[in-house]
């Protein structure tokens, strides 16, 4: 009997793009019939001649966009560079909150073909290409660099390795930058970019050596590119290549002008100078439109050894860029006219690392509700609101943790289905585990969050607080130790200040135990569980009108608090905890903090 033959697919190497119009739903909400009637009208004069011109063909329109393919990456890039350059002339002298502009990801992949799509991971990549564009701005893969760089009249701005929703792998971009040959003024003419910079944009500029000693270039080199390095994984972060930030290596350079060349919103400049067997390094964050110096850090370190004294100033400066650049995006956020899910998400994180407080959680929560009613896939915004949910568990705010942990289990599984390598989601993920009896488990996704990014201090500290629950508070402090060697002004270092408290609390040290708490609350005034173990502290080592005092602090800052609600938030059975516990509860019961 004859076999029916398989079908055979048809397939073919192709230039993707992918093209959607930034902030298009809001647009519809405002003006339906005005928004269709301009991208119907942008389509036909500016959009569908540019892709004929250059040989492509648009495969299908999808409401807000559209799905092309070229024969080639260079025909991609001109294509989308002449008519983002057309659209931006057509809607000029339109009010910024009405004018549509598109965002275009490029990508060459191994495409199916059929009569009115294309499918294939090349045509994903395309598509999550797009998504990191700026409005009116083109992003592309390093496959399509690689064919167009030097062949499309355009030039190229290095965005590092991106984790892209649903790709395994991270895919090295590019942002184009052009001069626009539409009808611009002459100092619009000469820029080099007609677009707006990407949030979170940076170059790490060649530190200065200034010592004599020119074999510490070596050094000073290695610092310089091990920060690119780390830098670009911060989420969302768009850093300068290496190799295009060295071109201003041993230059006097004005760095408002950097920026507007390499199209960035940060640069960040040093200097490390060798004296005797010290090392001083300086550093200093910029902002490249105002020329404004946002912060500043020296360190000094002995001489030891060199490649260890990197890694930490590298992490350091992780850490504490890190948290500088969200700051700085929030401030951008707040001057925001139309905040899009970013401008969202800023703002809710500058909120939640003011502290704990029922108000600061609420606010920051309004904001990331706000960033995924705009955009409900914005992993950053999904990863922030689980943590809140952590935050409501281990700040004992709720009766019942049992919700909110459920939920923030539900987010974190649904983001690691979307960014399976996204460190942060693991850490979180390790949190509720932890939180849920499951130490143990919760460790080692803690270990899988520091393999995808080794400068994620807060890490350390879970761990340090998972060892109480299993029985080995005694292992709490050098985990905390670590955490603050990596970032010793992190935001949240007075978090990690009250575990190492609560550690010695459980190994019965309560002065030891009062001195890491006091330390935790100068550096946040804002957080009330750690008065709470600060009284129950006090209390135990007899000072009882102290413990009293700080009782009514706590109370201030979280007056629904009971001794019945801690009983009912127990993470752990471990029988050497328990015992820890029942001597909290004596201890508050001492300082007067109502059993409810």
């Amino acid at each position: 009997m004859a076999q029916d033959r398989p079908v055979r697919m048809e397939r073919r190497l192709s230039a993707i793009l992918a093209a959607d119009v930034a902030g298009y739903s809001r647009l519809m909400h405002h003006n339906e019939e005005g928004t269709h009637a301009k991208l119907t009208a942008l389509l036909t004069d500016a959009v569908e001649p540019a892709i004929s011109d250059n040989g492509g063909r648009i495969v299908k329109n999808t409401g807000d966009g559209f799905l092309a393919e070229f024969p080639s990456a260079v025909a991609a890039v001109r294509a989308a560079v002449q008519f983002q350059s057309r659209i931006k002339e057509l809607t000029t002298d339109e009010v910024e909150e009405e004018r549509i502009a598109f965002r275009v990801g490029i990508n060459i992949g191994d495409v199916i073909v059929e009569p009115h799509d294309i499918f294939g991971d090349g045509v994903n990549i395309a598509a999550r290409l797009e998504s990191l564009a700026q409005p009116g701005g083109i992003c592309i893969s390093s496959s399509a660099h690689d064919y167009a760089q030097g062949k499309a009249g355009v030039e190229f701005t290095d965005l590092g390795e991106q984790t892209l929703k649903n790709i395994d792998r991270p895919v090295r971009s590019y942002a184009v930058v052009w001069v626009d040959p539409g009808p611009l003024t002459g100092a619009e003419r000469a820029a080099p970019s007609s677009l707006s910079p990407p949030r979170l944009s940076i170059v790490v500029l060649p530190f200065a050596n200034l010592g004599a000693d020119s074999e510490q270039d070596y050094f000073v080199d290695g610092v310089t590119e091990s920060l690119t390095t780390d830098l670009s994984r911060i989420s969302g972060s768009f850093v300068i290549g290496r190799h295009t930030a060295f071109t201003y290596k041993g230059k006097t350079v004005d760095l408002k002008k950097i920026g507007r060349e390499l199209n960035v919103r940060y640069v960040l400049e040093g200097s490390v100078q060798r004296s005797g067997n010290r090392l001083r390094v300086n550093v200093q964050l910029v902002d490249a439109e105002s020329g404004n110096s946002l912060w500043a850090e020296r360190f000094d370190k002995p001489i030891a050894d060199l490649f260890e004294m990197q890694d930490e100033i590298v992490a350091r400066l992780a850490n504490a860029l890190d948290a500088e650049l969200i700051a700085a995006e929030a401030r951008r956020a707040e001057r925001s006219v139309n905040p899009d899910a970013m401008d969202l998400y800023f703002q809710g994180i500058a909120f939640a690392n003011r502290g704990t407080t029922p108000e600061y959680l609420t606010q920051a929560r309004g904001f990331f509700e706000r960033a995924l009613a705009l955009d409900p896939g914005c992993i950053e915004a999904l990863v922030g609101r689980a943590g809140l949910d952590e935050a409501t568990v281990t700040a004992l705010l709720s009766d019942d943790p049992a919700p909110h942990l459920a939920m923030a289990d539900a987010t974190l599984n649904k983001v690691l289905s979307l960014a399976p390598q996204h460190p942060l989601a693991h850490l979180r993920l390790g949190i509720v585990l932890v939180l849920t009896n499951r130490a143990t488990e919760g460790i080692a996704e803690c270990e899988r969050a520091l393999v995808l990014d080794r400068n994620l201090a807060h890490a350390h500290a879970w761990i340090g607080l998972a060892k109480v629950y299993v029985g080995r508070a005694a292992e709490t402090e050098a985990c905390v130790q670590e955490a603050l060697r990596l970032s010793p002004r992190d935001t949240r270092s007075y978090i990690w200040l009250m575990i190492v408290g609560i550690a010695k609390f459980h190994l019965d040290a309560n002065g030891e135990a009062v001195a890491w708490l006091r330390r935790s609350i100068e550096a946040n005034r804002n957080h009330p569980l750690v008065y709470f173990w600060l009284a129950a502290a006090l209390a135990r080592l007899g000072a009882v009108d102290e413990a009293k005092r700080a009782a009514r602090a706590a109370l201030a800052l979280n007056p629904s608090f009971t001794i019945r609600r801690v009983r009912t938030h127990l993470p752990s059975d471990n029988s050497i905890y328990l015992a820890g516990r029942e001597r909290f509860y004596e201890g508050l019961g001492l300082a007067g903090v109502p059993e409810g």
